[in-house]
This record gives structure tokens, sequence and C-alpha cells, in this order.
């Protein structure tokens, strides 16, 4: 049993801008708590190179900005969402730059206009190659101010606690620094725990990517989707001290080359926007070059743009790069592909609530609908804003006009014995071999199958010894990589189509018929497909 702490209107999960978003919308009418796993600027937000898409530009309108998203969604976004959210963007913006976050400017004193993949204009607004570490510094700041937030860093959420009529009433969390589970009670929970990238052996993600927040509300009986489709960045520098090291899409956005290590140009072989295709078809083309020629990189070149251009544009890369020896106003650059975003999580509507009453979502955790089977580049950030404010004001107004009676909860016991670190070192490191080698850019139903057994098996270890043994962050993220590694492998073979983010080798070709719309899954339950509104409007990246 853990420790109570005093009850707070308002628990928010994870410092990302999802989460400070949130927590700072609701904080002048509610009690607001926000913990965080490690430091609060850590976060999948603060390595957001990048940028913040929206429609700024006289040659831009929304419903470019609608359509671009809606072809890299390929046929599965839910369109009605995607078109409320690009036409609030630039309202968004002006409220980041409110908090004090500074966007970079060009000569006469506008938005400094970036392009990457899939968008059809310069809408990309950022702050350098470092807009997530801006935007952190920024909110980050203000949260810290507000005298009703209060930020605790260092605790890891381990389970949501139900009250006695099964409603979500806060969580159960580890105090990493005094080794203590504390029970934290609260009228609404909000998870915006991120992403989880590190289910993966390579990944562009920070550690603290372990999929938390979609495990426990899997385990809570929430309903999550669309797994499957986790995105490949394309372009990870290739080196073995550069750990985890993204190169923004915005390089090739300046005119940067996609090429094999004979020097060939090979993207317009497969897609016409040639290095702009969207990040699913560029992370695809990558890792054909790579098998059909047995290389273990291709090269990024990026003297093809200016030296001057791109060392301005670029310093926190160039930066990086020169520390792993690489100038890349100079040579090309090694890259690969890495494990980046998910598309999928805990399934919300358009106001971030999820199936469970008295739980929402937000940010990288949450399925909204509006990435489909594969994220726009730069629509991450923008989204997270979006739907913390829609959390926000539908919160403020439930506590004003229907607050919940505070209900005693339901705490699970925990254990007390000692686990040698070895079987979690190995355990790791099965699990994001694993996922890597069979359940990666390129899928087939056998190698599929091979990695539910193993990830089945991991998971039901790892679940075994969380309640056998005392608490700790590397068990508790074991715990969370194994489940989530075995939920994306049920939905991967659940969808028998190529589509966006998930390319099934027998299946080489979405099919409409059978599978437009989310892969949903609950626990004890066999995945289901919850179908788009034939209704609403959508389109097919062919249509579009």
């Amino acid at each position: 049993m853990g420790s109570e702490i005093p009850d707070t209107e308002v628990l928010v999960i994870g410092s990302g801008l999802a989460g400070l978003r949130c927590a700072l919308s609701l904080a002048e009418t509610a009690r607001v708590r926000l913990v965080t796993k490690r430091r609060d600027y850590q976060s999948n937000t603060d390595w957001a190179q990048g940028g913040i898409a929206a429609v700024l530009g006289d040659d831009d309108s929304f419903q470019l900005h609608y359509e671009d998203t809606l072809r890299a969604g390929a046929g599965i976004c839910h369109a009605d969402q995607v078109r409320a959210m690009v036409e609030q963007a630039p309202r968004l913006i002006e409220g980041l730059m409110a908090v004090g976050i500074r966007f970079a400017r060009d000569e006469q004193g506008g938005f400094e206009m970036g392009r990457e993949g899939g968008h059809s204009r310069r809408r990309v607004v950022h702050a350098g190659d470092f807009t997530g570490r801006e935007v952190e510094r920024a909110m980050v700041a203000a949260v810290r101010a507000h005298p009703s937030i209060q930020l605790l860093e260092d605790h890891f959420a381990i389970d949501l606690l139900k009250d006695e009529k099964g409603r979500v009433a806060g969580a159960l969390v580890l105090d990493a620094r005094r080794g203590e589970t504390t029970v934290h009670r609260a009228l609404f929970t909000v998870l915006a725990s991120g992403g989880c990238g590190k289910v993966y052996r390579y990944t562009s993600n920070p550690d603290i990517a372990t999929g938390d927040g979609v495990a426990m509300a899997y385990r809570a009986g929430a309903t999550v989707g669309n797994l499957e489709f986790e995105q490949f960045h394309p372009t990870c520098l290739f080196h073995p001290r550069a750990k985890s090291f993204l190169i923004s899409e915005a390089v090739r956005g300046e005119g940067a080359v996609l090429r094999n290590l004979d020097g060939e140009a090979f993207m317009d072989r497969y897609h016409e926007l040639g290095d702009l295709a969207p990040r699913d078809i560029v992370a695809r083309a990558i890792d054909s070059e790579m098998k059909s020629r047995g290389d273990d990189h291709v090269l990024l070149d990026t003297t093809v743009i200016p030296s001057e251009q791109a060392a301005a544009r670029f310093p926190n890369i160039r930066s990086r790069c020169l520390e792993y020896g690489f100038d890349l106003t100079t040579s090309p650059l090694p890259v690969v592909p890495a494990a980046h975003y998910a598309c999928g999580g805990v399934v919300t509507d358009g106001s971030g609530s999820t199936d469970l009453e008295g739980l929402f979502a937000v940010g990288e955790v949450a399925l909204t609908g509006i990435h489909g089977a594969n994220r726009l580049a730069s629509n991450s950030l923008l989204e997270a804003m979006y739907y913390a404010e829609k959390a926000a004001a539908l919160i403020e107004r439930r506590l004003r006009e229907e607050r919940p009676a505070a209900l005693p909860v339901v705490v699970p016991d925990l254990g007390r014995g000692e686990l040698e670190p070895t079987p979690l070192r190995h355990d790791w490191d099965v699990a994001r071999r694993t996922m890597w080698n069979y359940v990666g850019i390129e899928r087939d139903l056998p190698r599929l199958a091979v990695a539910q057994r193993r990830m089945d098996d991991l998971a039901g270890d790892a679940e075994r010894w969380s309640h056998e043994q005392r608490p700790s962050v590397d068990l508790l993220e074991l715990r969370n990589v194994t489940l989530l590694g075995s939920l994306v492998v049920r939905c991967a073979g659940f969808r028998r189509e190529s589509r966006g983010l998930h390319w099934l080798d027998s299946y080489p070709g979405p099919d409409d018929a059978r599978f437009r719309g989310d892969t949903c899954l609950r626990r004890n339950a066999d995945p289901r497909l919850r179908p788009l509104d034939r209704g609403e409007e959508h389109a097919s990246r062919e249509q579009l």
C-alpha cells in the first residue's frame, strides 16, 4: 500500500508540451499536480528539431494543410478533426509566443518558414533546429511560476487508480528519489506521457519513451488503437557514439539529397516528391536500398545546401555532427531509419476523453485521428497543443457543472522482493531486438508470429516480477515496454493490408473494404476495426 498525499483536482502525468499546456490551461480555475518520471524538461518535445506546422504565409491555405495531412495519413485520418486543428494552428502559435517562445524571423520581421516532407508549402514555424528545446524552456518556466501547479520530478506513474465505482481517480506513483510509492488521488487524470520509441532497438527518442501511458491505460481497461503505425524517421545519424541523434527532415526541406553509397540519388525512383515524400515512403526506400545493396547506411548529401545557409539554419545539428567528425557543409552524413513517433495510442474523442470515466489523454500517448496511418511532419506539437487545450476546457466545465465526488480508491499490493539486474538487462535487450528484427519497417506474418510468442513471454515475466519485486524504474519500464511490444504485434497481425507506416509483405496494398478504419484493442479482447464514418470527408493519397 502506498502512502497518500493530499488530493488534487487534476493530476497530469508527463511534462512534454501536451502536459505543460494542459496544466497551464487548467491552472486558472483548478488545482493541478504535474508528475514527470525524470526531470521537468525531459520529454520527446525537448528533442523535437523541426518545428510546428501552421498556415501563416500568403501562398498557403487551411485547405492545403488539410490535404497534405490527409495525404500523409493514407486514407484513415479523421478529416473533421484535421480540419478543426489546422484552422486553429495560427492561434495556437500566438499562444506559444505569449508564453515567451522565440521563433526564428526572416529579414522582413516575419516568421522564417521551413518546409518538410509531405508539405506542399513552407509552413513550419521553428526556432532554428532546436524548436522543442525552446518550447520546453518557456513552458516549464511558466508552469513553475504558476502558484496553482505543483510539479513533481522523478515521479514515475505505476498504474491508474479507480474508485469504488470504477472511475479513474488518480494514480499510484513511485517517488524514485525516495524509493517510495505514493497514492495521488484526483478528480480528473490526464495522461500526457509521450511515446514508446524505446520499444525498438534503434530510435530517435530519449530513454524515457517507454510507452508508460498506453500501458497503464490498457491495464486499466481503456481502449487503445492503431499501435501498428509506428513512424520510423528516415534519417538518424549512423555512428556508434551518436545515440538517438536525429537529422531533422527540415534538412531535406532545404535541399539535401539522399544517395546510396555509390553517390546515386534514389528517391525519384520511389515517389514523385523525391526527397520530400512522406516519411513512411522515405524510410521504406532507404530500407530497400540498404537491403538490396547490403549496405548498413545511406548518405544524406547536405553539401548541396549553401554552406552559410546550412550553418545558420542548422547550428545544433552541425555542432553535434562535428563532435562525431562530420561537417554537413563539406561532406555527406551517414544516416539510417529509426523508430520515431507513435501514431496510435489511447483512443480519445475530439476533446481528449477516453472511454474510462475521469481519464483524458493528450499528446503522443493519444490516438486522436489526426495522423491516420502516418504523421505529417511537424503536426505533432500542433496536435499536442490543440488537444491539451480541448481537454482542459472540458475538464474545467465538468469541475464547474458536474463536479465528481471524491470516493475511496482501490490500491493494488506491490512486491517486496529484490530482483537481480541481469534478468532485467537480458529481457530489455531481447525485447528491443525482437521488435526491430521482426516488427520493423517491413513485416510479414511468419515473423510477426515469432515476435508475438517472444513478446508475450517477456511481458508475462515482467508482469509477474512487478507483483513480486520491489518497484524500480528499470522494472516498471520493462513491464511497459514488453506489454507495448506485445500489443503492437497484435495490432500488426490483425491489419492484413499495407497502409502508411504498416507494410505487410503478403498484402502489399491498402484494402479499404476491410481495413479503412482504426485498429482498436481492449484488455482480454481480440482486436477489432472501428470503421471511419462513411459520411466523413476523406481522401486517399491517390485522390488528393
